[in-house]
């Protein structure tokens, strides 16, 4: 592959259609190529030994040409993956996400705040990120969003990102190098185990090989001088059959686990450009340091050897290969090359998948900062309070969406937010959910301030009935809020999210029953958000001291309604659910 190779988008196309050009010609000149060797050979046995030195420069010629038909394949599907990338980051930076990948796989009900934020699925934060290629980076890509906060942690992380996201050159190469290459084909854990485990050398191999290659070349000069009848070419290669079918089973195992060519391709660019680069942050530095070993060869050096090895182990059963295999004996010289190389580097190499995709998920985060190039300052502190300047929604195109201010303490720990229908309140709510889902995972919040105390999101928003396990949506609901206040009655700080509490069931029960738990939380230790079309809530903040009021309005005209998606102190002056039915054909008191 080409490192460091400039990189000008509008460029591509040309480049692709040259390529092909210069590749449909060397097709044409190996076919060429190949009958010339077939010819040559041909002549050298019937005619003259004098076309042996054809039959080399022919032959050298074809391997060349091959050699530079695959480099020319590959820089082709180098250009096809940086134009598949450059249409890929467009659909983010529109927010047009169907096409990408949504992990769907990772949604988990039971999770505190996973199902509620759109972390996964359609047009979700996943599809944003995600940049890996292997399943092993997608699950700790996941396992990264969904888990529990350590926001101190995520501050060192933060810093190692933000230096990767400057890194252009190397984060371009590595996603345009997976997005080319990395099959996964078969199981990298199968593989993983038979390279770990111990390799079975066999002594004799070594001298077997030796002498089936002198051999086979002395008996097949000899029959070629018509010094030794054909018959002992025969019994030669009836005398190696034993001795290859004791390797045999050992080479169709290292066929069966050995993962492909274009696997081990990938990671031998991914570690060449590991190899190639410097950094400075701390985490980078450790986490570069688990493949590029200051002591012995590199690792690119190791996998290319691998690769060598493994061309050979897959072609065992080639036409051309079989004859040469049972006249030289040669698969027992590829035995002992292959567990020598197994038992010297195999451990080694093994543990490299698990390293390279915590590097996929490294080039995911940066890839994401780079893209969406916010700034924010991030603060964490002791004290458990929340304050945000500027905040907005990343999955809303930043061209609609609408930044809002907000601050929270522990003198209005609870907050009733009230607003009319499609104002704002549950945008509002996920923003500020899914913004502390970034800032956990180390990336940038979308907002330009953001300052946060040490804490764990609890979300309880879309709650649903389940006909298979006969759980209504309202138990759903309940069942949500009993996980908080054990796990709030257990010591834990909670930034939690209610949506439209106790929606499914009656008024008066509705404002009884979230009176009930508001005073409930007093003692404990949260901030929290309560959203409700019920007004009558509003009147808490007068009663409870820890109680705020914050709202969204509408304005309803004639025929529409227009929305700011401001948040605003104290509670909703007004609702517009009746003009929204009427503007949807319900009419009342016999009016359109």
């Amino acid at each position: 592959m080409q490192k460091g190779f400039d990189f000008d988008p509008s460029e591509i196309p040309a480049k692709t259609l040259s390529l092909k050009r210069q590749i449909s010609g060397l097709s044409l000149l190996r076919l060429l190529l190949f009958v010339g060797v077939l010819g040559s050979g041909v002549l050298f046995f019937s005619d003259s030994g004098f076309w042996i030195f054809a039959l080399l420069v022919i032959s050298g010629a074809f391997v060349k040409a091959i050699q530079r038909f695959n480099y020319l394949k590959d820089q082709e599907a180098i250009y096809k993956s940086l134009q598949k990338i450059q249409l890929e980051n467009q659909f983010r930076a529109d927010r047009k996400l169907k096409e990408l990948d949504g992990g769907e796989e990772f949604l988990e009900k039971s999770h505190p705040f996973t199902n509620d934020l759109d972390l996964f699925g359609e047009h979700s934060l996943f599809q944003l990120i995600n940049r890996t290629q292997s399943q092993k980076a997608r699950t700790i890509l996941a396992d990264r969003l969904k888990s529990s906060f350590s926001l101190q942690k995520s501050e060192e992380i933060r810093s190692a990102v933000k230096e990767l996201s400057l890194k252009t050159d190397f984060l371009r190469s590595f996603e345009s190098v997976g997005e080319a290459f990395y099959q996964e084909g078969k199981s990298t854990t199968a593989w993983q185990t038979w390279m770990k485990a111990p390799a079975r050398k066999k002594s004799f191999t070594l001298g077997l090989g030796i002498v089936g290659i002198i051999g086979g070349l002395i008996l097949g000069s000899l029959g070629y001088l018509g010094l030794l009848p054909l018959a002992w070419l025969g019994l030669w290669t009836l005398i190696g059959i034993p001795f290859l079918g004791l390797v045999f089973g050992d080479l169709k195992e290292a066929d069966e686990r050995i993962p492909s060519s274009d696997l081990l391709k990938t990671y031998r660019l991914w570690v060449e450009l590991l190899e190639d680069e410097e950094f400075e942050n701390p985490l980078l530095v450790a986490q570069k340091e688990v493949i590029v070993q200051k002591n012995g060869p590199k690792a690119s050096i190791l996998l290319k050897q691998l690769d060598g090895h493994l061309l050979w182990v897959q072609n065992r059963l080639n036409l051309l290969y079989i004859p040469l295999n049972l006249f030289f004996w040669t698969d027992l010289l590829l035995h002992y090359r292959l567990m020598t190389w197994k038992s010297q580097w195999g451990s080694l190499i093994s543990e490299l998948p698990d390293a390279l995709a915590d590097w996929e998920l490294w080039v995911s985060l940066a890839a994401f900062e780079k893209a969406e190039n916010q700034t924010c300052e991030t603060e964490i502190s002791k004290e458990l309070s929340f304050s945000a300047l500027g905040m907005t929604h990343p999955l809303l195109h930043p061209e609609v969406a609408v930044a809002n201010d907000f601050r929270q303490d522990q003198s209005g720990k609870l907050i009733l937010l009230t607003g009319a229908n499609m104002s704002g309140k549950t945008t509002f709510m996920r923003t500020l959910g899914i913004n502390l889902v970034l800032l956990n995972l180390g990336v940038s919040p979308f907002a330009k301030r953001l300052q946060v105390g040490e804490c764990q999101l609890y979300t309880s928003m879309r709650n649903s009935d389940n006909l298979g396990e006969s759980v209504s949506s309202f138990y759903a609901e309940l069942s949500r809020i009993k996980g908080m206040i054990d796990r709030l009655e257990s010591g834990e700080r909670l930034f939690f999210l209610l949506d439209e509490i106790l929606k499914g069931t009656n008024t008066e029960d509705r404002i009884a029953g979230s009176e009930a738990l508001i005073r409930q939380l007093e003692e404990l230790d949260f901030l929290g958000i309560i959203s409700t079309h019920d007004i009558e809530l509003s009147r808490l903040e007068e009663k409870i001291d820890y109680v705020r009021n914050f709202s969204f309005h509408s304005e309803v005209k004639e025929d529409t309604i227009e929305f700011d998606y401001l948040i605003k102190e104290g509670p909703c002056p007004s609702f517009n659910a009746h003009k929204l039915m009427e503007l949807m054909g319900i009419r009342f008191d016999g009016r359109a």
